[in-house]
């Protein structure tokens, strides 16, 4: 694949990523058809409300950037590092944090224990909160140039690592290893769809056949039995717009015009769509306001310039993955 295009695919997921997070964070709660109401000529715009600004990305964003920031400079996946970057954010007072993730990163116990602790006594960690940071990690660990069953099992690995510092239920790792293969897939030019099959082979067989149902080509989000800030609906969700829209800008409207969980559903769409479609079609009215700041981190605010320069840097780092970077249990 010519490297100019793997690039703008790289650039296309993190930004696109992002812009569906800031796109769908007004609408957060909304009924369906919450999207089509507000823009019934179709070209939405980032309006902000629900106390964000228009353009202005959530804690999932907020989240992906931390991730890339300790995996270039750690020069790789460091666990300790990048639970203690969540919690220096999570003290920040962001806008939003997810109860889960709340509790997980200012709970005060260690990175390694402290998701499967609060899975102990909870019983309940399958949010969709891993799904929503992943877009960074996926460009990192989607190695080029490798044998497809060779490069599957690193980021497969990598994103269940990472998703395990906050979530304790193995269904939460295996949605966002799934959404990392995809990613890589269509990074390297090919149809993530087509790719499911091969990638829920590799989930876990406890977990496997209910993926697969949400994963299915006829699943639609009225088929979800949970509201789709679990991690199953949200990521079938993401699937089903990029299946059924024709263009970047498409998917997003379809997946915001579902309602719910709108800013996660929309940036995990927005993840998958800009990884097919690339920087270039990702509307200007849409990056051209996006800005993401970081509580914790002083007044910095990162905008589209940044996103595309931390992906392509991810994207570079990406050409020396290899099984060595993914910690063992």
């Amino acid at each position: 694949m010519n490297s100019s295009h793997r690039r703008d695919r790289a650039a296309g997921t993190v930004v696109g990523s992002a812009v569906g997070d800031a796109l769908g964070a007004p609408f957060e709660f909304g009924p369906p058809g919450v999207y089509s109401a507000r823009f019934p000529d179709g070209a939405g715009t980032m309006c902000g409300g629900g106390g964000w600004d228009p353009g202005e990305a959530t804690d999932d964003t907020q989240m992906a950037v931390l991730v890339a920031e300790s995996l270039l400079e750690c020069g790789g996946l460091d666990l300790p590092d990048l639970f203690a970057r969540f919690q220096r954010w999570a003290a920040g007072d962001p806008k939003d944090i997810g109860l889960q993730t709340e509790a997980v990163l200012t709970g005060g116990d260690p990175w390694n224990l402290a998701a499967a602790l609060h899975f102990q006594v909870n019983a309940r960690a399958a949010g969709n909160g891993s799904l929503m940071r992943a877009a960074t990690s996926a460009v990192r660990f989607a190695a080029p140039d490798r044998p497809a069953a060779e490069a599957r099992g690193p980021t497969m690995e990598a994103a269940r690592r990472i998703a395990a510092l906050t979530h304790g239920d193995r269904a939460a790792w295996e949605g966002t290893a799934v959404l990392h293969e995809l990613v890589r897939v269509a990074l390297g030019g090919d149809d993530p769809l087509a790719a499911v099959p091969d990638a829920l082979a590799c989930v876990d067989a406890a977990h496997r056949e209910r993926w697969a149902t949400v994963l299915a080509a006829d699943w639609r989000p009225e088929c979800a039995t949970e509201f789709n800030g679990a991690v199953w609906p949200c990521l079938g969700t993401a699937l089903w717009a990029l299946r059924t829209t024709g263009s970047y800008e498409e998917a997003l409207a379809s997946a915001v015009d579902v309602g719910g969980d709108t800013d996660t559903v929309a940036a995990v769409t927005g993840a998958l769509a800009g990884a097919v479609y690339g920087l270039a079609a990702i509307p200007a009215r849409w990056t051209e306001p996006l800005h993401v700041p970081l509580p914790g981190y002083g007044d910095r605010v990162l905008r589209t310039p940044e996103l595309v320069s931390l992906a392509q840097q991810l994207d570079d780092a990406a050409t020396g993955a290899n099984p060595a970077d993914i910690p063992t249990p």
